[in-house]
């Protein structure tokens, strides 16, 4: 990998890549496909939604979002393929069958709360640094 180098002092290493640990555990290419994945509108409220209201079913979320189900197994097929979130069937069946639901992982989670969400919460701080600035 890339040297590492103290960014503290000059705003940041010079190739974003340098801001990976040594023994990352995913590519910077894999962070930015997370990023592409979540920059969509339907795909961050599904995540947003797993992520505040816990695991749901294909179902549950096609009601609570009024996307249509093929609309939705799209999105949501984008979101597991790169990492975001997870889909888990049931070993056992109910009386509709199988199981499935999705939830969002450790890494989902933390891409909202310390990505998008963060500065949509710190809108206001922004705003305000923007108009002093004026």
């Amino acid at each position: 990998m890339s040297q590492r180098i103290d960014d503290t002092t000059d705003g940041g290493p010079d190739d974003p890549e340098d801001l990976l640990p040594d023994h990352s555990i995913l590519s910077f290419e894999e962070y930015m496909a997370m990023q592409r994945a979540i920059g969509n509108g339907t795909r961050f409220k599904i995540l947003y939604r797993l992520k505040r209201d816990g695991p749901m079913s294909a179902k549950e979320l096609t009601e609570s979002l009024g996307i249509d189900g093929n609309s939705l197994h799209y999105h949501l097929n984008e979101l597991v393929d790169v990492g975001v979130v997870e889909n888990r069937k049931e070993n056992t069946p109910d009386r509709d069958g199988l199981y499935s639901y999705y939830r969002a992982t450790a890494i989902g989670e933390g891409l909202l709360e310390h990505g998008v969400e963060a500065l949509m919460r710190r809108e206001q701080v922004f705003r305000d640094a923007y108009v002093r600035d004026e």
